[in-house]
C-alpha cells in the first residue's frame, strides 16, 4: 500500500488550498488587519507555546500583613520560651487508655475462633 498521495488527490489538495486561501483574504478584507493570520496558524501558534499558567498575584498589603502576622506568631513562642527553653504550649495531654486483662482474653479468644474456623473452611 502506496503512501504517496495520487495526481487526483493532490489536485483536489491544491483547490482546496486555493480555496482556503481565497476565503482568508475575503476575511481580511472585512475584520482588517487582525484576520490576516488564519486559524490554523494561530492554533498552531498557541499550541506551541508552553503551557504555563498564571500565578496569582499578591498585593504589597496583603504580604505586609502576613509577614507582620508571622512575626507576632514567633515573638509570642520567643517570649514564652526566653525563660524556659523548649517550653511547649500548656495543653492538657490525654491519658493512655489500656485495656484490660479480661477484655484482653476475650479479643484473643475471638481471634483464635476466627483463626480456626478459617482453617477449617480451607480444608
Amino acid at each position: 500500500m502506496s503512501t504517496t498521495p495520487s495526481i487526483d488527490q493532490l489536485k483536489r489538495a491544491i483547490s482546496i488550498s486555493e480555496e482556503i486561501q481565497k476565503l482568508e483574504s475575503e476575511l481580511a478584507s472585512i475584520l482588517g488587519a487582525s484576520a490576516k493570520v488564519s486559524a490554523p496558524a494561530k492554533a498552531a501558534a498557541v499550541a506551541a507555546k508552553p503551557g504555563r499558567r498564571r500565578r496569582r498575584g499578591l498585593s504589597a498589603e496583603g504580604r505586609a500583613r502576613i509577614a507582620a502576622a508571622q512575626k507576632a506568631r514567633w515573638a509570642k513562642l520567643k517570649g514564652a520560651t526566653a525563660a524556659e527553653p523548649a517550653a511547649k504550649p500548656a495543653g492538657k495531654r490525654r491519658k493512655k487508655r489500656h485495656l484490660s486483662p479480661e477484655a484482653r482474653a476475650r479479643i484473643v479468644a475471638a481471634v483464635k475462633r476466627r483463626w480456626a474456623k478459617a482453617k477449617k473452611a480451607a480444608k
